[in-house]
Order: structure tokens, then C-alpha cells, then sequence
């Protein structure tokens, strides 16, 4: 058997596992999908921004999830790379935004996050907009921010003025949210998933590492393990708690 034949189809070459790693980035894009019209849901019945902004939120990750799927599966092209960029960033700061608005029940804390999370997602696709880029770097199955936009351009560091700040915010928010609610049996769910929400959001954090470096197997898995972490979180705080059983007379 030749070289050639022995790399085909099948063989289970490291070539033919990373060719089926778009299917990875898939199951992201379905269960945030399916996280979106969850929280969706829950706004058209309780009215509630939180749910609103997450359920944007989710709608973004899929978006992105989506992006990297046909980069990965068809070739990227730069259309596929700036809306899985732009989406990777602002799904983050719509997470964050929601925390905030419900922790801080105010009229003027809701108003405020609009307005910066639409001054932000103006400001993402404006950048990316006219951000020249660099085709080569389109050959990676993975490719890099840096070697797309170049090293320091205000397109690479989207990530580090609005991902990773919203990142700090949703983890400290969900944390005190959790913090508030020790001690109380009857919201030990809600405790639980917005514990499994934050694990979920630091473990896509985390694969923000791979994205970094351009292994596409640690990031493909990150994302699904996270995204998967984080709906099983909301399942779970979605649960409604036990109706007290009423006293039997003696």
C-alpha cells in the first residue's frame, strides 16, 4: 500500500480526523440554537431583559459556532472568518449584559447596558468592516486573528476590549448570584445551574487558548463541552421548586 492510499478516507490519519472536526463546532451551533429559543421562550412569557439579552447571546454563539463549521468544512473566505470573529466577541458581552441587568434591578442599569452593547456591536462591525486581512492565513483550518488582521490591528483586539472584559464581568456576576443564594434549600437548582453556567463559560473561555495557538481539536471540543455545561446549567435553575405539602389534619 502506497503513502497516498494509506492517508485516504477512512484510515483514521491525523489529515482525515481534523477534515471531520467541522462536525464538533455543529453540535455548538445546535445547542446553542436550542439554548437561544429556550431563553426566547421564557421572554415572551415573563418579559424579563435577562432572558432577551442571553437568548441574543446564544443566537450569537450559534452564529459563530455556524461560521466555524463552514470554515472548517468548506474553506474559510473572509466573509465566514469576520462573522465567526465578530459573534465570538459580542456573545460575551451580551451574557455579561444580561448578569448585570439582573442583578441590578434599576431602569438606568438596563438603559445603560443597551447603550453600550449597541455602541459595542456598532463598533465590532465597523472595525471589521474595513479591516484589510491577509488570505494566506486563510489556509489554516484554524486561522489565527493575528495572522488575519496582523499582529496589534484594532480588528485582532477586539477580544481583548470586549471579550475579555465581559468574560470577568459574567463570572463575577454569576459567583455573587450563586453567593446570595447559599443557605437556602429552596433554591438550591438555581444555585447548582448558575454555578454549571459560570463552569460553562470559563470552559469556552479556556478554549479561547487553543483558538490562540490554532489547535483546532482542543477548541472544537471547548466549545461543545461549554456551551453543552452551560444549557445543562440553565435547565437546571429553570426548575421550578417543590410546592410545600400541605399539613394533614390529625
Amino acid at each position: 500500500m502506497t503513502g497516498a492510499q494509506a492517508s485516504g478516507p477512512g484510515s483514521g490519519s491525523p489529515a482525515a480526523i481534523l477534515g471531520a472536526m467541522w462536525v464538533f463546532p455543529l453540535l455548538a451551533t445546535l445547542v446553542a440554537a436550542a439554548f437561544a429559543v429556550m431563553l426566547a421562550k421564557q421572554f415572551a412569557i415573563r418579559r424579563g431583559q435577562p432572558q432577551l439579552l442571553w437568548a441574543i447571546a446564544m443566537a450569537m454563539f450559534a452564529l459563530a459556532s455556524l461560521a466555524l463549521t463552514a470554515g472548517v468544512l468548506s474553506g474559510w473566505t473572509r466573509s465566514w472568518f469576520v462573522a465567526y470573529w465578530a459573534f465570538a466577541q459580542l456573545n460575551i458581552a451580551f451574557l455579561a449584559g444580561g448578569e448585570l441587568v439582573l442583578l441590578f434591578r434599576r431602569p438606568w442599569v438596563l438603559w445603560g447596558v443597551w447603550l453600550v452593547l449597541v455602541f459595542v456591536t456598532a463598533f465590532t462591525f465597523a472595525v471589521l468592516r474595513g479591516a484589510p486581512v491577509h488570505p494566506d492565513a486563510f489556509a489554516d483550518q484554524l486561522p489565527l486573528g493575528r495572522d488575519v488582521f496582523g499582529g496589534g490591528s484594532s480588528a485582532h483586539r477586539l477580544a481583548q476590549l470586549i471579550a475579555y472584559p465581559a468574560y470577568v464581568i459574567l463570572l463575577l456576576g454569576t459567583l455573587w448570584s450563586a453567593w446570595k443564594m447559599r443557605g437556602r434549600p429552596e433554591l438550591k437548582d438555581r444555585l447548582v445551574g448558575t454555578l454549571l453556567i459560570a463552569v460553562g463559560a470559563t470552559i469556552v473561555a479556556a478554549g479561547s487558548a487553543f483558538a490562540a495557538t490554532g489547535i483546532l481539536l482542543g477548541f472544537s471540543l471547548t466549545i461543545v463541552a461549554g456551551i453543552s455545561v452551560m444549557f445543562a446549567g440553565f435547565v437546571r435553575a429553570s426548575r421550578r421548586a417543590p410546592l410545600p405539602q400541605p399539613i394533614q389534619a390529625s
